[in-house]
C-alpha cells in the first residue's frame, strides 16, 4: 500500500483549520481521517485538531480493530467521545463557542473497508479507474436535492451549499454515518471541501490515475484547487494500492 496526505491553507484563508492524518497499525490496518474545523477565532483548529488526535490515540492504543461490527462500534463510540470533548471544550473556553468540526474516516483491513462521515468533508473509492463518492454530504442543498426541491445542478450553485446540517460540537447526540465498501478497490481518497467547491470529480479522477506518485498526485490536486481560487483550507489523505497488493 501508499499512502500520502497533505494539507494546505489555500489562498485566501490566514489560518488552516483542517487537520488530516494517516495511520497503519502491526496488523496492516490503515485508517484515515479528514476534519474540517469551523469557528472564528482559531476555534475550528482546535476542533478539528480534537477529532484527529483522539481518533489517532484510540487507534494506536488497540492492537486491532476486530471484525467489522467491532469497528462500526469503535468508530460510533469515537465521534461521541469527540463530541463530548469538543462540548466540554467550549464549556471552559467561552470565546470558542460556536467551534465545531466535519469528518471522514476511512478504515482498511485485509477483511473489510469501511467510510464514515459527518458534515460535507468527502469519500471516495477508486475501483477500475474510476472514483466513487461513498459518503453523503450533510447539508442544506443535499437535503433539498434528495426531497426534489433542488436539482443536482441548482446545488452546485446555491447561495447556501455550505450550510451543515450535522457537524461534530454543533449536535448533541451526533450519529456518523457508516458505509461498508466493496473490500477490491484500488484505492481510497478523503478530502475537505476545499479540493471538492474548486475541483470536479472527473478531475480529481484524472489525476489520481495518471502515472505519477501518489505525493505528485495529492500535490498536483492541491494546486489546481488553488489555481481556481483556493478559497477554503484544502486536506487530502489517499492510500492507493500497489501492483503487487492482495
Amino acid at each position: 500500500m501508499q499512502t500520502f496526505y497533505m494539507t494546505d491553507a489555500g489562498k485566501v484563508r490566514t489560518h488552516n483549520e483542517d487537520n488530516v492524518t494517516i495511520i497503519n497499525n502491526k496488523n496492516n490496518e490503515f485508517i484515515l481521517a479528514v476534519a474540517d474545523g469551523m469557528g472564528g477565532h482559531k476555534a475550528g483548529e482546535v476542533a478539528s485538531s480534537i477529532a484527529i488526535e483522539h481518533i489517532s490515540e484510540s487507534f494506536e492504543s488497540m492492537e486491532t480493530l476486530g471484525k467489522k461490527e467491532d469497528a462500526i462500534d469503535w468508530l460510533r463510540r469515537i465521534v461521541k467521545e469527540i463530541n463530548n470533548q469538543i462540548f466540554s471544550y467550549t464549556a471552559s473556553h467561552p470565546e470558542s463557542k460556536g467551534m465545531g468540526t466535519t469528518l471522514v474516516v476511512a478504515i482498511k483491513t485485509n477483511d473489510y473497508i469501511l467510510y464514515g462521515n459527518i458534515g460535507d468533508s468527502s469519500g471516495y473509492a477508486l475501483k477500475n479507474e474510476k472514483l466513487h463518492k461513498i459518503t453523503k454530504d450533510h447539508t442544506l442543498v443535499n437535503l433539498l436535492v434528495s426531497t426534489g426541491e433542488l436539482t443536482e445542478e441548482q446545488a452546485k450553485f446555491h447561495p447556501r451549499k455550505n450550510l451543515l446540517t450535522r457537524a461534530l460540537g454543533a449536535n448533541d447526540p451526533i450519529e456518523i454515518d457508516v458505509f461498508d465498501v466493496d473490500i477490491n478497490v484500488d484505492g481510497l481518497f478523503l478530502c475537505s471541501d476545499g479540493l471538492t467547491n474548486m475541483v470536479t470529480n472527473e478531475q480529481i479522477e484524472k489525476v489520481l490515475n495518471s502515472n505519477i506518485s501518489i505525493e505528485e498526485q495529492v500535490g498536483k490536486l492541491i494546486k489546481k484547487s488553488n489555481m481556481r481560487g483556493g478559497t477554503d483550507n484544502i486536506s487530502i489523505a489517499y492510500l492507493r494500492k500497489e501492483s503487487g497488493d492482495l
